[in-house]
């Protein structure tokens, strides 16, 4: 579970806030990229009556259907940055954007999936997934709101656990619960925070590799945390890596230039692949590297 999932929303389920209502129009006269982190600082007061800087200046833009990853060490605010295209959190200063709206608050066009799955325990997968569906959707006819649960349960392989509740499923088929919760809800941004982190590795390729063809069917925007630089050169377009904390900003974006889709085995003999993944180790554990001494 990370530490910047907010207490007022412990659930990754959506707002009950149409799309229209949740973005705040923004005095955009041109064209711009569909997701845009627009000098993004986030500053907290402190018990002294100082301040602590979280985001120092944060930009990037992210284009539709684009994968990236977000890289960087605790404390750098990757989850902070991703609470504000969330809606969890506001900017200090700057703004998020979404196809030139101001991201103010959730919605279920921002659906998020986290590392401890937050699912409801008395629920079952399919109950999970039909709640969201139904918060959002609640004039729907039923029959076309249970379709809708039951086909994206059948879309991460979960039709024959569709009537478990999470006790009885295991680390990798929570997490498909969620992903098709989220999915369900049909967003335009997928927010992904770790959320392999609590699996173990089989569990985790076998998810990965599910992600990737969920998203090549359906070409969501992800924006993806994780701390495996492996699994951020398998998944993204591009890698974001960020500078320590406090007052991180964005240091060096990686491009990731595989083709899709992707093998995992052939991905590991392209030359490339190792010049990346020895680029990124040598920015987080050389150039940024934690300093320990006190």
């Amino acid at each position: 579970m990370t530490d910047h999932q907010p207490s007022t929303t412990p659930i990754s389920l959506p707002m009950q806030t149409l799309k229209a209502t949740t973005l705040e129009t923004a005095p955009q006269s041109q064209q711009e990229p569909f997701l845009v982190i627009d000098n993004v600082s986030k500053v907290y007061p402190t018990s002294g009556g100082g301040t602590y800087t979280v985001l120092d200046g944060v930009n990037f833009t992210v284009g539709e259907g684009e994968f990236i990853c977000l890289i960087g060490h605790s404390g750098c605010g990757k989850s902070t940055l991703l609470d504000m295209v969330s809606g969890f959190r506001t900017p200090s200063s700057g703004e998020v954007r979404l196809q030139s709206n101001r991201i103010t608050k959730p919605g279920p066009d921002r659906m998020v999936v986290f590392q401890n799955y937050s699912l409801l325990p008395w629920l079952t997968a399919f109950e999970n997934v039909y709640l969201g569906i139904h918060s959002v959707w609640p004039d729907k006819p039923k029959a076309e709101k249970e379709a809708i649960a039951r086909d994206h349960l059948a879309m991460v392989g979960l039709t024959e656990a569709a009537d478990k509740k999470p006790k009885a499923l295991s680390g990798g088929m929570k997490q498909r619960v969620s992903i098709a919760r989220a999915l369900a809800l049909r967003p335009q941004v997928l927010v992904l925070d770790e959320p392999f982190g609590a699996l173990d590795p089989i569990t985790r390729e076998e998810l990965q590799e599910e992600l990737l063809k969920i998203w090549m069917e359906h070409r969501v925007t992800v924006l993806m945390i994780t701390h495996d630089i492996d699994e951020a050169l398998f998944l993204s377009d591009r890698v974001v890596m960020m500078t320590n904390g406090p007052a991180a900003k964005v240091g060096e974006i990686l491009e990731i230039p595989f083709p899709r889709p992707r093998n995992r085995t052939r991905l590991m003999e392209d030359p490339k692949y190792y010049e990346l993944r020895n680029e990124a180790l040598d920015f987080l554990y050389h150039r940024f590297a934690h300093d320990d001494v006190e």
